[in-house]
Formats: structure tokens, C-alpha cells, sequence
């Protein structure tokens, strides 16, 4: 456990500069006027802001069954802030847990509440079920319960068709977006076909969560709308698995899913050429374990080809300033991770950080 609140000193490259810079941390603040009797925590090597998964569950189980208690979401937060994750965005879940959105241990948070789907479309216990009719209302709803975000399920399985397909029609996700937006939160909508995602654009969501469906026309307008895309490279990775089970149920759906799969590296590397803001998130909670950050990273470098520094960015001050939280600029906040070598040469160092500090306080 980490001790009382002392001045501290962090003495390395900070990225995304290349000068070798002196910061020093006071409580829950940054400056770079020296501060006497700061203990160096840091001399030499590189450091980041706090890293950040803008696709996280905290909220749900390996298997997807929600946790039960507040000690199992402090528990995944906790894997995740030990991989240098120091603020993420819950993108849904189905244990409310607003107690821990300023917990001095945890990664900061920013959460959507729970998932909203049809009856039978996504994963059983998790959304909130509700038809057409209720969607908009239990959109400004859950826009209360949240601190910030909701979760729509877009499509999912249609086992009548025997394929993807949207949960609700173009006009009601779109009448659920404004009544969110309204009520004063931002959307993400879950999305893997192509017609739910051309859909929620067009209506304005603010997130598309995994977007494998994605065209070149909707990734210009999301462009121009400033439409963030978080790809969970790793969730797309399980789509074979996805696949091989539901073939000889669901050989049409099966056959899709491999389809996104595939062409979903040139889906991402398009979007980022595009000047579409992407984020780095790894769906941990479920199928995706936590920690996985950096591993997400790296795919997205070598997957989708979109260069070290970017990923770094966007898993940084840049996921970071999305989400609302400072970086290290004076009267920043004095979350950080320190790397013996340079991760823009290699995204793999970000595997194993030296120094990791959150709200002030060394975690290691």
C-alpha cells in the first residue's frame, strides 16, 4: 500500500517531447517549479501521462456475468492501474457502482452505466432490456445514472435472419442519441455490421465502439463530425472463435463476422488517414482480459500500421484529454508512467513500466 502523500520528483524524457525534463508532484498536482525535499521517484528513462482504456468493463465477469460486489470491480481496476492504466472509460455496466468513481486506488473513471438493447440481443444479464418505444426514455435515463456516457447495443445476432443486424430502426437509435444528448451525456454505441453503425453517424453518436463495419463514406463523415472510433483490436482478434462456434447454427452470420474480421486492420488504418480521432480500448470484462492495454497498442501498430507515436498519443494525453483529465502540464494531475527505454521505438516497453503513479500516490 502506498504511504502518506509526500512532494515527489520525476526526472526523464517526457513524451511525446525529447528533452529530459524535471517534474515534480505535490498531492494530486504537477509543476515543474522545483519543490525542495521532493524524494526522486524517477532519474532517467522515459515518461507518459497515465495510460487510458476508453473500453473497459470493470463491471462484468470473465464469461460476461456481472460482478457481484464492489471489492470484485475494485479488483479489475486494480489489474488494469498495475499495467499503467490510469483512467478509463466503462463503456456499460450491469453493477452500479458509482462509489468508485473517486476512489484514491483505482484508475480515474468515467462510466456509461448499463448497456441498452432489445429483449434477447445481446449478452444475457448485462443490457437493460427495452423495446423501441421505451429506448429514448431509458436513454435519458441511464444518462443520469452514468457520469457522463451511455452504452447503446447497435446490432447484434438477428437468429430470426441468421445474421448481424440492427437492434432498432435508424429513427430510434437516433431519438435515443438526442434524448441522451439532451439529458447531457455523450453516446457509444456498439457496433459490427454495416448498417447499424451507418445509422448511429449519421444521427451524431459521439463513439463508435469496435466499427468493423465501417465504410469509406461513413469514415469521412465521421471526420467531419469529429466522431471518435476505439476499434478494440483485441475483441476483433475473438471473431474466428466467434465464428467457428455459430457456423453450424449461423453459417451466414458466421461467414460475416470472419468477413469483418478480416478487412477490419484496413477499416482502422483508413479511419486514422482520415483524421477520424481514434482511442485505444480493449473490451476488457468478458471475453477480453484486463490489463491489456499496451497489447492493444501493439496492434494497432502492426495490424492497422498506425505509427507508434500515434498509439501512444491516443492511449495518453490524448485518450486523457477526451475523457476530461489532465495531463502533466503545470497544475496538471500527477498521474504517470515512467519506461526504462523509449516505447515510440518499441510499443512493447509499454509492457512493462518502471514507475507508476496515481493521484500523487507510487503503485510501483
Amino acid at each position: 500500500m502506498p504511504g502518506e502523500l509526500e512532494p515527489l520528483h520525476v526526472r526523464a524524457v517526457l513524451l511525446p517531447g525529447d528533452e529530459v525534463t524535471d517534474l515534480y508532484l505535490y498531492g494530486d498536482t504537477v509543476t515543474f517549479e522545483p519543490i525542495a525535499g521532493a524524494r526522486t521517484i524517477v532519474d532517467g528513462g522515459y515518461v507518459l501521462p497515465g495510460l487510458v482504456d476508453a473500453h473497459c468493463h470493470i463491471g462484468i465477469k470473465r464469461g460476461s456475468a456481472p460482478v457481484t460486489s464492489l471489492d470484485e470491480a475494485r479488483a479489475f481496476g486494480a489489474v488494469d492501474r498495475d499495467a499503467g492504466v490510469l483512467a478509463i472509460r466503462d463503456a456499460g455496466s450491469p453493477f452500479p457502482y458509482p462509489e468508485l468513481d473517486d476512489d484514491p486506488e483505482l484508475p480515474r473513471l468515467v462510466r456509461a452505466g448499463r448497456h441498452l438493447a432489445p429483449a434477447k440481443r445481446y449478452l444475457r444479464g448485462v443490457a437493460i432490456e427495452c423495446t423501441a418505444e421505451e429506448l429514448p426514455a431509458r436513454a435519458a435515463e441511464q444518462a443520469k445514472l452514468g457520469n457522463g456516457w451511455i452504452k447503446l447495443v447497435g446490432d447484434w445476432i438477428d437468429r430470426a435472419e441468421g445474421d448481424l443486424g440492427p437492434t432498432y430502426d435508424a429513427s430510434v437509435l437516433a431519438a435515443a442519441i438526442d434524448a441522451a444528448h439532451e439529458a447531457g451525456a455523450k453516446v457509444a454505441v456498439h457496433t459490427f455490421g454495416e448498417e447499424a453503425v451507418a445509422a448511429v453517424v449519421r444521427a451524431g453518436v459521439d463513439s463508435v465502439e469496435h466499427g468493423t463495419g465501417l465504410s469509406a463514406g461513413l469514415i469521412d463523415e465521421m471526420a467531419r463530425r469529429g466522431t471518435a472510433l476505439v476499434p478494440t483490436m483485441i475483441n476483433i482478434a475473438t471473431f474466428d472463435d466467434i465464428a467457428a462456434h455459430a457456423h453450424p447454427k449461423f453459417p451466414v452470420y458466421a461467414d460475416h463476422m470472419r468477413r469483418l474480421k478480416t478487412g477490419f486492420p484496413e477499416v482502422v488504418r483508413a479511419a486514422h488517414e482520415a483524421g477520424v480521432p481514434i482511442y485505444v480500448g480493449t473490451d476488457a470484462g468478458g471475453g477480453i482480459d484486463h490489463g491489456l492495454a499496451a497489447e492493444e497498442m501493439i496492434l494497432l501498430n502492426e495490424l492497422a500500421g498506425i505509427p507508434a507515436d500515434e498509439v501512444i498519443a491516443a492511449a495518453s494525453w490524448r485518450g486523457r484529454e477526451w475523457l476530461g483529465f489532465a495531463s502533466l502540464t503545470e497544475r496538471g494531475l500527477a498521474d504517470l508512467v515512467a519506461y526504462d527505454a523509449d516505447p515510440r521505438q518499441d510499443l512493447r516497453v509499454l509492457r512493462d513500466p518502471k514507475r507508476i503513479v496515481l493521484r500523487g500516490r507510487v503503485w510501483k
